[in-house]
Protein backbone atom coordinates (compact mmCIF):
# COMPACT_ATOMS: atom_id res chain seq x y z
CA UNK A 1 0.00 0.00 0.00
CA UNK A 2 1.11 3.59 -0.86
CA UNK A 3 -0.50 6.75 0.79
CA UNK A 4 -0.31 10.51 -1.38
CA UNK A 5 2.68 12.26 0.80
CA UNK A 6 1.03 15.93 -0.60
CA UNK A 7 -2.76 15.78 -1.83
CA UNK A 8 -2.52 20.27 -1.82
CA UNK A 9 0.86 19.92 -3.84
CA UNK A 10 -0.80 17.29 -6.25
CA UNK A 11 -3.93 19.58 -6.67
CA UNK A 12 -1.55 22.35 -7.77
CA UNK A 13 0.78 20.68 -9.88
CA UNK A 14 -1.66 17.94 -11.75
CA UNK A 15 -1.93 20.53 -15.09
CA UNK A 16 -5.03 19.63 -15.66
CA UNK A 17 -5.84 22.81 -17.47
CA UNK A 18 -2.73 22.17 -19.97
CA UNK A 19 -3.65 18.99 -20.94
CA UNK A 20 -7.86 20.38 -21.87
CA UNK A 21 -6.26 23.23 -23.13
CA UNK A 22 -4.10 20.56 -25.43
CA UNK A 23 -7.17 17.99 -26.69
CA UNK A 24 -8.39 19.87 -29.81
CA UNK A 25 -4.79 20.03 -31.06
CA UNK A 26 -4.63 15.96 -30.17
CA UNK A 27 -7.28 16.26 -32.68
CA UNK A 28 -5.25 18.63 -35.05
CA UNK A 29 -1.60 16.21 -35.57
CA UNK A 30 -3.02 13.03 -35.05
CA UNK A 31 -1.82 11.09 -37.95
CA UNK A 32 0.10 13.94 -39.79
CA UNK A 33 3.69 13.53 -40.90
CA UNK A 34 6.03 15.93 -38.99
CA UNK A 35 9.72 16.79 -40.38
CA UNK A 36 11.89 17.61 -37.46
CA UNK A 37 15.32 19.59 -38.11
CA UNK A 38 16.90 18.69 -35.06
CA UNK A 39 20.24 21.09 -34.00
CA UNK A 40 21.85 23.31 -32.01
CA UNK A 41 22.76 23.44 -28.52
CA UNK A 42 19.56 20.96 -27.82
CA UNK A 43 21.95 18.42 -29.70
CA UNK A 44 24.65 19.52 -27.06
CA UNK A 45 23.09 19.05 -23.73
CA UNK A 46 22.84 14.77 -22.83
CA UNK A 47 19.61 15.73 -20.83
CA UNK A 48 18.06 18.28 -22.93
CA UNK A 49 18.37 15.65 -25.36
CA UNK A 50 16.73 12.93 -23.95
CA UNK A 51 13.85 15.65 -23.02
CA UNK A 52 13.80 16.46 -26.90
CA UNK A 53 13.36 13.02 -27.68
CA UNK A 54 10.71 11.64 -25.12
CA UNK A 55 8.39 14.74 -26.64
CA UNK A 56 8.86 13.25 -30.23
CA UNK A 57 8.19 9.80 -28.72
CA UNK A 58 4.80 11.26 -27.35
CA UNK A 59 3.79 12.88 -30.60
CA UNK A 60 4.27 9.45 -32.10
CA UNK A 61 1.76 8.32 -29.28
CA UNK A 62 -0.78 10.54 -29.80
CA UNK A 63 -0.59 9.76 -33.61
CA UNK A 64 1.94 12.15 -35.43
CA UNK A 65 4.17 10.78 -37.80
CA UNK A 66 7.54 12.33 -36.89
CA UNK A 67 10.80 12.28 -38.91
CA UNK A 68 13.82 13.57 -37.69
CA UNK A 69 16.96 15.10 -39.56
CA UNK A 70 19.99 16.40 -37.95
CA UNK A 71 23.31 17.74 -38.75
CA UNK A 72 26.19 18.17 -36.17
CA UNK A 73 28.59 20.74 -37.05
CA UNK A 74 30.04 20.88 -33.27
CA UNK A 75 30.60 17.45 -32.91
CA UNK A 76 32.91 17.65 -36.43
CA UNK A 77 34.54 20.07 -35.34
CA UNK A 78 35.72 18.54 -31.94
CA UNK A 79 36.37 15.41 -33.76
CA UNK A 80 38.25 16.93 -36.83
CA UNK A 81 40.04 18.79 -33.57
CA UNK A 82 41.10 15.81 -31.66
CA UNK A 83 42.42 13.71 -35.11
CA UNK A 84 44.48 16.55 -36.06
CA UNK A 85 42.82 16.80 -39.36
CA UNK A 86 43.51 20.11 -40.82
CA UNK A 87 40.39 22.60 -41.50
CA UNK A 88 40.81 25.02 -44.37
CA UNK A 89 37.73 28.09 -45.27
CA UNK A 90 36.92 29.23 -48.53
CA UNK A 91 34.51 32.38 -47.89
CA UNK A 92 33.94 31.82 -44.03
CA UNK A 93 32.81 28.32 -44.78
CA UNK A 94 34.90 25.13 -44.03
CA UNK A 95 35.56 23.16 -47.30
CA UNK A 96 35.21 19.43 -47.06
CA UNK A 97 38.02 17.79 -48.40
CA UNK A 98 38.15 13.79 -48.94
CA UNK A 99 39.72 13.32 -45.40
CA UNK A 100 37.33 15.90 -43.01
CA UNK A 101 34.69 13.52 -45.22
CA UNK A 102 35.16 10.64 -43.95
CA UNK A 103 34.80 12.43 -40.49
CA UNK A 104 31.82 13.84 -41.30
CA UNK A 105 30.35 10.42 -42.25
CA UNK A 106 31.90 8.83 -39.12
CA UNK A 107 30.25 11.35 -36.73
CA UNK A 108 27.03 11.83 -37.96
CA UNK A 109 26.41 8.25 -38.77
CA UNK A 110 28.40 6.63 -35.65
CA UNK A 111 28.17 8.82 -33.12
CA UNK A 112 25.47 11.60 -33.38
CA UNK A 113 22.90 9.14 -34.84
CA UNK A 114 23.46 6.40 -33.08
CA UNK A 115 22.86 8.61 -29.92
CA UNK A 116 19.69 9.76 -31.06
CA UNK A 117 18.61 6.53 -31.61
CA UNK A 118 19.09 4.90 -28.81
CA UNK A 119 17.25 7.98 -26.48
CA UNK A 120 14.34 6.84 -28.42
CA UNK A 121 14.82 3.23 -27.95
CA UNK A 122 14.88 2.91 -24.53
CA UNK A 123 11.65 3.55 -24.70
CA UNK A 124 10.75 0.79 -27.02
CA UNK A 125 12.46 -0.02 -30.22
CA UNK A 126 10.66 2.77 -32.51
CA UNK A 127 13.36 4.55 -34.03
CA UNK A 128 15.67 4.06 -37.06
CA UNK A 129 18.58 5.35 -38.26
CA UNK A 130 19.91 5.81 -41.52
CA UNK A 131 21.78 8.74 -43.72
CA UNK A 132 20.14 9.74 -46.75
CA UNK A 133 22.50 8.16 -48.80
CA UNK A 134 21.00 4.53 -47.76
CA UNK A 135 18.26 3.09 -50.39
CA UNK A 136 19.34 6.07 -52.10
CA UNK A 137 17.33 8.02 -50.70
CA UNK A 138 19.07 11.38 -51.35
CA UNK A 139 21.27 11.81 -54.34
CA UNK A 140 23.25 14.89 -54.18
CA UNK A 141 25.39 17.11 -56.91
CA UNK A 142 28.59 19.44 -55.84
CA UNK A 143 27.90 22.98 -54.61
CA UNK A 144 30.45 24.33 -55.04
CA UNK A 145 34.02 22.68 -56.37
CA UNK A 146 35.84 25.41 -53.99
CA UNK A 147 33.79 23.90 -50.61
CA UNK A 148 35.15 20.25 -51.70
CA UNK A 149 32.03 17.47 -50.86
CA UNK A 150 29.54 20.04 -49.98
CA UNK A 151 26.29 19.21 -52.07
CA UNK A 152 23.06 20.37 -52.87
CA UNK A 153 20.49 18.18 -52.76
CA UNK A 154 19.35 16.94 -56.54
CA UNK A 155 17.06 13.86 -56.57
CA UNK A 156 15.16 12.33 -53.59
CA UNK A 157 13.40 8.99 -53.57
CA UNK A 158 11.35 8.68 -50.37
CA UNK A 159 10.38 5.01 -51.04
CA UNK A 160 12.77 3.92 -47.71
CA UNK A 161 11.51 6.56 -45.58
CA UNK A 162 7.50 6.13 -46.55
CA UNK A 163 8.14 2.12 -45.67
CA UNK A 164 9.89 3.02 -42.41
CA UNK A 165 7.09 5.49 -41.58
CA UNK A 166 4.14 3.34 -42.34
CA UNK A 167 5.84 0.51 -40.20
CA UNK A 168 5.16 2.64 -37.36
CA UNK A 169 9.02 3.63 -37.12
CA UNK A 170 10.82 6.49 -36.42
CA UNK A 171 13.27 7.64 -38.78
CA UNK A 172 16.98 9.59 -37.89
CA UNK A 173 18.29 10.85 -40.51
CA UNK A 174 21.81 12.00 -40.41
CA UNK A 175 22.51 14.88 -43.20
CA UNK A 176 24.55 12.84 -45.95
CA UNK A 177 23.49 12.32 -49.38
CA UNK A 178 25.04 9.84 -52.34
CA UNK A 179 27.03 11.40 -55.19
CA UNK A 180 24.96 11.67 -58.45
CA UNK A 181 28.61 13.08 -59.54
CA UNK A 182 30.73 9.64 -58.32
CA UNK A 183 30.60 7.16 -56.27
CA UNK A 184 31.46 9.24 -53.12
CA UNK A 185 28.75 10.84 -50.73
CA UNK A 186 28.60 14.68 -49.86
CA UNK A 187 27.73 16.53 -46.85
CA UNK A 188 24.12 18.09 -47.04
CA UNK A 189 23.34 21.12 -44.94
CA UNK A 190 20.88 19.74 -42.64
CA UNK A 191 18.10 22.48 -42.34
CA UNK A 192 17.90 22.16 -46.47
CA UNK A 193 18.00 18.30 -46.37
CA UNK A 194 14.79 18.81 -43.73
CA UNK A 195 13.00 20.62 -46.26
CA UNK A 196 13.83 18.58 -49.60
CA UNK A 197 12.58 15.67 -47.07
CA UNK A 198 9.69 16.91 -46.17
CA UNK A 199 8.61 18.26 -49.51
CA UNK A 200 9.02 14.74 -51.00
CA UNK A 201 6.73 12.73 -48.42
CA UNK A 202 4.13 15.18 -47.80
CA UNK A 203 4.77 15.88 -44.35
CA UNK A 204 1.87 18.26 -42.94
CA UNK A 205 4.44 20.34 -41.10
CA UNK A 206 8.09 21.50 -41.12
CA UNK A 207 10.11 22.06 -37.65
CA UNK A 208 13.17 23.57 -37.21
CA UNK A 209 14.71 23.57 -33.31
CA UNK A 210 17.49 26.57 -33.12
CA UNK A 211 19.31 28.58 -30.35
CA UNK A 212 17.06 31.35 -30.57
CA UNK A 213 12.58 32.06 -29.84
CA UNK A 214 11.88 32.74 -33.39
CA UNK A 215 12.41 34.60 -36.14
CA UNK A 216 12.71 38.49 -35.31
CA UNK A 217 12.14 41.55 -37.38
CA UNK A 218 14.86 43.28 -35.42
CA UNK A 219 17.00 40.97 -33.94
CA UNK A 220 17.82 41.00 -30.73
CA UNK A 221 14.88 43.31 -30.05
CA UNK A 222 12.34 40.55 -28.16
CA UNK A 223 9.72 42.95 -29.15
CA UNK A 224 9.98 42.20 -32.63
CA UNK A 225 9.80 37.98 -32.22
CA UNK A 226 6.82 37.24 -35.13
CA UNK A 227 4.69 34.46 -33.95
CA UNK A 228 2.78 33.88 -37.25
CA UNK A 229 3.32 35.08 -40.44
CA UNK A 230 2.38 34.16 -44.42
CA UNK A 231 5.21 32.46 -47.21
CA UNK A 232 5.15 35.74 -49.22
CA UNK A 233 5.58 38.39 -45.88
CA UNK A 234 8.65 36.06 -45.10
CA UNK A 235 9.74 36.38 -48.34
CA UNK A 236 9.38 40.12 -48.29
CA UNK A 237 11.07 40.29 -45.39
CA UNK A 238 14.37 38.65 -46.31
CA UNK A 239 14.40 40.74 -49.04
CA UNK A 240 14.57 43.39 -46.60
CA UNK A 241 17.90 42.51 -45.59
CA UNK A 242 16.39 42.75 -41.66
CA UNK A 243 16.90 38.79 -41.10
CA UNK A 244 19.93 37.63 -39.12
CA UNK A 245 22.29 36.05 -41.75
CA UNK A 246 22.39 33.04 -39.86
CA UNK A 247 18.93 32.22 -40.07
CA UNK A 248 18.27 33.07 -43.56
CA UNK A 249 19.23 29.29 -44.28
CA UNK A 250 16.42 28.21 -42.00
CA UNK A 251 13.73 30.54 -43.73
CA UNK A 252 14.73 29.70 -46.95
CA UNK A 253 14.87 25.66 -46.16
CA UNK A 254 11.02 26.43 -44.75
CA UNK A 255 9.76 28.45 -47.71
CA UNK A 256 10.95 25.28 -50.24
CA UNK A 257 9.17 23.30 -48.06
CA UNK A 258 6.04 25.35 -48.06
CA UNK A 259 6.62 25.19 -52.19
CA UNK A 260 6.82 22.23 -52.00
CA UNK A 261 3.22 21.23 -50.54
CA UNK A 262 4.34 21.79 -46.78
CA UNK A 263 0.99 23.78 -45.39
CA UNK A 264 3.24 25.19 -42.42
CA UNK A 265 7.03 25.86 -41.23
CA UNK A 266 8.19 26.72 -37.71
CA UNK A 267 11.28 27.95 -36.17
CA UNK A 268 11.47 27.69 -32.33
CA UNK A 269 14.07 27.60 -29.97
CA UNK A 270 15.27 23.88 -29.07
CA UNK A 271 16.72 25.09 -25.81
CA UNK A 272 13.44 25.52 -24.80
CA UNK A 273 11.91 22.47 -22.10
CA UNK A 274 9.52 20.68 -24.28
CA UNK A 275 9.52 23.66 -27.01
CA UNK A 276 8.21 20.82 -29.85
CA UNK A 277 5.06 20.28 -27.61
CA UNK A 278 4.40 23.92 -26.63
CA UNK A 279 4.15 24.99 -30.33
CA UNK A 280 1.81 21.88 -31.35
CA UNK A 281 -0.07 21.20 -28.28
CA UNK A 282 -1.30 24.52 -26.93
CA UNK A 283 -3.59 27.59 -28.59
CA UNK A 284 -0.47 30.10 -27.73
CA UNK A 285 2.63 28.23 -29.38
CA UNK A 286 6.01 29.15 -28.73
CA UNK A 287 8.11 30.57 -31.59
CA UNK A 288 7.40 31.40 -35.55
CA UNK A 289 5.41 29.65 -37.80
CA UNK A 290 5.03 30.62 -41.39
CA UNK A 291 2.19 29.33 -43.46
CA UNK A 292 0.97 28.84 -47.16
CA UNK A 293 -1.10 31.51 -48.16
CA UNK A 294 -3.44 28.98 -49.53
CA UNK A 295 -3.33 27.56 -45.75
CA UNK A 296 -6.00 24.73 -45.67
CA UNK A 297 -4.60 21.20 -45.31
CA UNK A 298 -5.65 18.67 -47.76
CA UNK A 299 -2.89 16.03 -47.78
CA UNK A 300 -3.28 12.59 -46.61
CA UNK A 301 -3.51 12.19 -42.64
CA UNK A 302 -3.29 8.09 -41.43
CA UNK A 303 -5.22 6.95 -38.59
CA UNK A 304 -2.87 6.19 -35.41
CA UNK A 305 -0.89 3.76 -35.90
CA UNK A 306 -0.65 0.59 -34.14
CA UNK A 307 2.63 0.13 -32.71
CA UNK A 308 1.93 0.51 -28.76
CA UNK A 309 3.47 -2.81 -28.63
CA UNK A 310 6.71 -1.91 -29.01
CA UNK A 311 6.86 0.47 -26.15
CA UNK A 312 7.53 -2.35 -23.74
CA UNK A 313 10.30 -4.35 -25.70
CA UNK A 314 12.55 -2.51 -23.58
CA UNK A 315 10.88 -2.00 -20.52
CA UNK A 316 10.73 -3.58 -17.14
CA UNK A 317 8.43 -2.14 -14.69
CA UNK A 318 9.51 -1.77 -11.01
CA UNK A 319 7.44 -4.22 -8.43
CA UNK A 320 6.02 -1.55 -6.25
CA UNK A 321 4.61 0.02 -9.18
CA UNK A 322 6.86 3.58 -8.19
CA UNK A 323 9.39 3.46 -10.86
CA UNK A 324 10.23 2.48 -14.87
CA UNK A 325 13.10 1.24 -15.11
CA UNK A 326 14.83 0.66 -19.01
CA UNK A 327 16.73 -1.49 -20.69
CA UNK A 328 18.55 -2.12 -23.79
CA UNK A 329 17.65 -5.64 -25.14
CA UNK A 330 20.60 -6.58 -27.34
Amino acid sequence: MKYTSDFRQILETQGAETLIEALPWFKDVTGKTVVIKYGGAAMEDPELMDSVMTDILLLKIIGVRPVIIHGGGKAINRMLDKLNVPVKFENGLRVTDDATMDVVKMVLTGDVNDQLVRAVNKHGNLAVGLSGSDAGTLKAVQKDPALGRVGKVSEIDPSYLNDLINADYIPIIASIAASADDDGVYNINADEAAGDIASAIGAHKIMFLTDVNGLYENYPDPDTLIAWMTQEEAEELIASGKIASGMIPKINAALHALKGGVPRAHILNGKIPHAILLEMLTDSGIGTMIRRADSADQLERHPLDRFTKRLSENLSIDPEGDEYEFEIVH
